[in-house]
Formats: structure tokens, C-alpha cells, sequence
């Protein structure tokens, strides 16, 4: 892979050295900062352009007090905890001390198919450089970004791929500023409403109408956190994937990584351990999608006319076993006869005790426990690979995708057509999926690359009640993504009619069904207002 180094001064560089594990590469841990430091970097990393080494210089190092710093050894006490660490896991094999060692990983220049396969795992936590904040016009040292691989760009197509990309961008660029003019012509300044709010909500408008058009290979910035448990996971599966920029991103890790937790990841590339286990993750991956193609030679590929969403499964008596899981603990009963008794209850008593448990919620964040766990939603959803990309984040849930194509078409948001820049648009969109058809037959695992966000990708969401409850309050937020929105609306609207919990969808009151134009413009607004109340 193509990556470009950063630089910096000597003075640059003597200040990065003792919090940095090296300072050129585009994967790198944090060390000897406050916990505390390393996450307000982290959240404001996810809505800037700038890489975390730049973004630390820029905002944060004239904060701290460097004294005695500079003397300051990651590698202290860690040749004692490694003996302890193989005399507990090698004698013991429990597997928990490895769940008590964390580090916060950079990752950046990765593409937007890498991101998906880095946020897999359930048990870390991830921020991503936003599409909806940040511009993609301008350049990282005079190039676009966008991942070159170089398998791609040593072969006969890379004229083409770099070609191609390069006029995607070209087109993204033109856009935007003609989306930003669109967007202050319909939506003028409000007199109560800062500069700075106003400017923010009319380039997140522009950002979300047009960041269709850019292709899965752009570079974005992921900071991550997770145990040493955690990462052998994440490196044991990149390791088996099928995707070069996965594999290699797996080493860079894994050298970083072992700066600061060597132990905790000994096993990843031992071949009697992890190499072991990641031939058996790739073997059974490769032998499935044999099997599955062969069951489906039949030609059908799946497009055609369907709902966005569906809500293929769901349980009839859900509601009831809901009720029986919030008796539970206040009984000393066996769950069936809890089961029997709840379904005995009138209306009106099933009524009164959904309401006693969930009670008085006076914001979204004041969810019910887990009894809502008892029960679930399974989703087939057809949307952009924009709004897949934010909903992926919702790790609690089970979610599998299909593999991106153009194949289910796209949808030319409104403001683009009220812009009147549906041709440019669609100009983009055919050269995306030209560009995919002719890297597919040498390069199936890189064509996705070439493949534009607003294309439709398909996949499978199954979630209990307690998380749709979360996922669609916070992903009908006046605030989201027009698309993410709407399919958040649906599921909604599914759980209580399709399925017919209704008690469970009024449960989830914070819904939002409205529309809005300006998506950012309240946010922001509330963003400035807890600005002004700290100063």
C-alpha cells in the first residue's frame, strides 16, 4: 500500500517522541498521556481533518506540562509483567488477563472498506473521521485521498484507477461548493444563530448531499480502544481476510501494537496458535462461499424492487416475555411459571407494568433494563453504503453485510436534484461502477474500492429491544443523516406494526418522525450554548 509519511520539525518531533510510538507511520499508539488526554483527542480527531500527531501539536501540547516527560520509559516494569503474564497465561491459559491491559491505536490513511473490517469487533471502542464534517476536497501532499493499492496500481488498470478516482474527487469538489451556495440560498441565516453555527450546519448540509459521490477507497482516520484480548481478536481476523489492505494493516498493527502489550499478543503469529487459527477462519470462509455459490448458480442476483427495510423475524409472544423477564428478579419463581401467570394479566395490568419499569423518561439516555433483552428484531435493510457505515457502529447488535457493488442501484438525494446537479451526480455514479466492472474479474477484493458511497448495499440487522430502542432514538436524531433517519423511522414503525409490540415501540418515545431541513442547525445550537455555559 502507498502511504505518505508525515514530517516534522526537529522542535516537532522532540515534543511527539515520548507520546508517539514512531512518527511517521499511518499506525501508531499513545503512550505516557492521561487517560483522559488520550480520549478528548480521540473525540475531536473523529471531526477534523488533521492527522492525531498534527491535531496533538496543534490543540493539546501547549496544555500539558512536558516536565520530566522526555525521561519517561514506556518499557519500565514490563519485562517483570511479562513473566508474570506467561507464568498466569501459559501455566493457567486464562484467557481474562489479557482483558486488562488497554491501548489507545491511530489508524489512519485507512480506506472506507478498511474501516468496516476494524470495527467489527464488539468489545473496543472506535471513532471515525466523519464524511458529514470534513470536507474530502482538499489533498494529503498533493494527492487526493484515496487508497492506492499497490496491486492495483502496478497492473494494466492502474492508469485507469488513478484516473478515475481522481475524477470522482474532481466532481466531489465542484459540488460542494455549489451545494454550500444551494443550501445558504434555501436556508438563510438565522438573526439568533452565531456565524460559526450557521456555517457549520450549512457545510454539514453540503457534506451529506454530495459525499455520495465519493468512492469507498477514501482515507479516513480511526482511533480506537481496546484490551489486549481484544486486539488478538481484531489481528487474528484481519490476518484471514481476503482484502490486501486488511493483511497488511494486520502487520503495522501487530508492530505497533507490540511496543507497548507484547505479551498480550504473543500467540498472533506463532503458527502452531494464531496462524493456526487464522488458516481456519480463512479455510472456512473460502470453502462456505463455495458451497453457497454453488447452491445459488442459478443466476439470480438479488436486485429488483424492495422496501428498504424489512423485518424478516420477530418474536409473536415478545411482548409477554418482556413482562416475565421484568418480574424476574422480584419473584422466587421459575421463569415458565412467571410466563403463565404474566399471561393471565388484563390489558390494563400488562399496561401498568410495562409503565412501572420503563417510567418516566425525560430523555433518551434513560433507558429500561435488560429485560427488553428478551426479545427481538431481525431487519434486511437495502440502503446506501453512506448510512451503512453509521449504522455499522452499533456493535452491540448482530449485523453481516454483502459485499459492496453497484448491482442495487442508488438514489440522487434531493438537495442534489433541487441544486440541479443531478447530472454531475449521475456522471459519477457511471464512472464508479465502470471503473468496478473493470477491476472485478482481476480484482475482486479491490473493486469495492471502486464503488461510490451513495450505491445500495445490503444487510441483515438483528437486534433485541433494548438496543432498537437505542439504535432508532439516537438514529432518528434531528441531527442524522437523512438516510439513516428514514431507516431508523422504518424499524420503528415495523416493531409496532409488523410485529406488534406497540407496548415496546411507545417505550421508545424519543423517536423522532419529523423532518427536518437543516439537520445540524439544533445541534450546533446546543453545541454553542454549552460552549457559552463553560466560559
Amino acid at each position: 500500500m502507498l502511504y505518505a509519511p508525515e514530517t516534522f520539525t526537529e522542535e516537532e518531533a522532540a515534543k511527539l517522541r515520548p507520546y508517539f510510538t514512531n512518527l511517521d507511520g499511518p499506525v501508531f499508539v499513545l503512550t505516557n498521556l492521561p487517560e483522559v488526554v488520550k480520549g478528548a483527542l480521540f473525540a475531536r480527531y473523529s471531526r477534523s481533518a488533521k492527522s492525531l500527531r498534527r491535531l496533538f501539536l496543534d490543540e493539546f501540547v501547549g496544555d500539558l506540562d512536558l516536565t520530566g516527560d522526555l525521561t519517561v520509559d514506556a518499557t519500565v516494569g514490563l519485562a517483570r509483567a511479562e513473566e508474570l503474564y506467561a507464568r498466569v497465561f501459559f501455566d493457567y491459559g486464562d484467557d481474562s488477563v489479557a482483558q486488562l491491559g488497554g491501548v489507545h491505536l491511530a489508524c489512519e490513511q485507512a480506506s472506507n472498506l478498511l474501516t468496516k473490517v476494524l470495527e467489527w469487533g464488539r468489545l473496543m471502542a472506535y471513532l471515525e473521521q466523519s464524511t458529514r464534517y470534513i470536507p474530502y476536497d482538499t489533498r494529503l501532499q498533493g494527492r487526493y485521498r484515496y487508497l492506492r493499492p499497490s496491486e492495483v496500481c502496478d497492473s494494466r488498470l492502474g492508469a485507469r484507477y488513478v484516473a478515475d478516482m481522481d475524477a470522482l474527487f474532481d466532481g466531489y469538489s465542484a459540488m460542494l461548493p455549489a451545494m454550500m451556495d444551494w443550501a445558504r440560498e434555501r436556508y438563510p441565516k438565522d438573526p439568533g444563530d452565531s456565524d460559526f453555527v450557521y456555517k457549520q450546519s450549512i457545510k454539514a448540509k453540503a457534506c451529506d448531499a454530495v459525499r455520495g459521490v465519493l468512492p469507498a477507497a477514501t482515507l479516513s482516520n480511526v482511533g480506537i480502544y481496546g484490551t489486549g484480548q481484544a486486539y488478538e481478536a481484531m489481528l487474528l481476523r484481519m490476518r484471514a481476510h481476503p482484502l490486501p489492505e486488511a493483511r497488511t494493516y494486520a502487520d503495522l498493527m501487530l508492530t505497533e501494537l507490540r511496543k507497548v502489550i507484547p505479551s498480550f499478543l504473543s500467540r498472533v503469529d506463532r503458527p502452531d496458535r494464531g496462524g493456526a487459527w487464522s488458516e481456519y477462519l480463512e479455510r472456512t470462509r473460502r470453502d462456505t462461499a463455495e458451497v453457497v455459490a454453488r447452491i445459488f448458480a442459478d443466476g439470480d442476483d438479488g436486485t429488483g424492487a424492495q422496501d428498504e427495510v424489512t423485518l424478516v423475524d420477530w418474536d409473536p409472544d415478545g411482548e409477554l416475555k418482556v413482562l416475565a423477564a421484568i418480574c424476574y428478579p422480584h419473584t422466587h419463581l421459575p421463569e415458565h411459571r412467571i410466563l403463565d401467570r404474566v399471561a393471565r394479566l388484563s390489558a390494563a395490568e400488562r399496561v401498568a407494568l410495562l409503565r412501572a419499569y420503563v417510567g418516566e423518561r425525560t430523555n433518551r439516555r434513560h433507558k429500561p433494563g435488560r429485560a427488553f433483552e428478551r426479545t427481538a428484531y431481525r431487519f434486511d435493510v437495502l440502503g446506501d453504503y453512506g448510512a451503512f457505515r453509521d449504522l455499522q457502529r452499533h456493535r452491540m447488535l448482530t449485523i453481516e453485510w454483502q459485499e459492496l457493488t453497484p448491482r442495487h442501484g442508488y438514489e440522487v438525494p434531493a438537495p442534489v436534484v433541487d441544486a440541479g446537479l443531478t447530472g454531475p451526480f449521475e456522471d459519477a455514479m457511471g464512472r464508479s461502477a465502470a471503473l468496478y466492472e473493470a477491476l472485478a474479474e482481476e480484482f475482486p477484493a479491490q473493486a469495492p474500492y471502486a464503488v461510490a458511497l451513495a450505491y445500495r448495499i445490503r444487510y441483515v440487522m438483528q437486534m433485541n429491544a433494548r438496543e432498537a430502542m437505542h439504535l432508532c432514538e439516537l438514529r432518528s436524531g434531528a441531527q442524522g443523516h437523512p438516510t439513516y433517519r428514514r431507516i431508523a423511522q422504518r424499524m420503528h414503525e415495523l416493531i409496532a406494526r409488523r410485529a406488534g409490540h406497540v407496548a415496546i415501540a411507545d417505550a421508545m418515545r424519543f423517536v423522532d418522525h419529523g423532518d427536518h431541513d437543516l439537520e445540524r442547525l439544533t445541534a450546533e445550537r446546543a453545541a454553542e450554548a454549552r460552549r457559552a455555559a463553560r466560559t
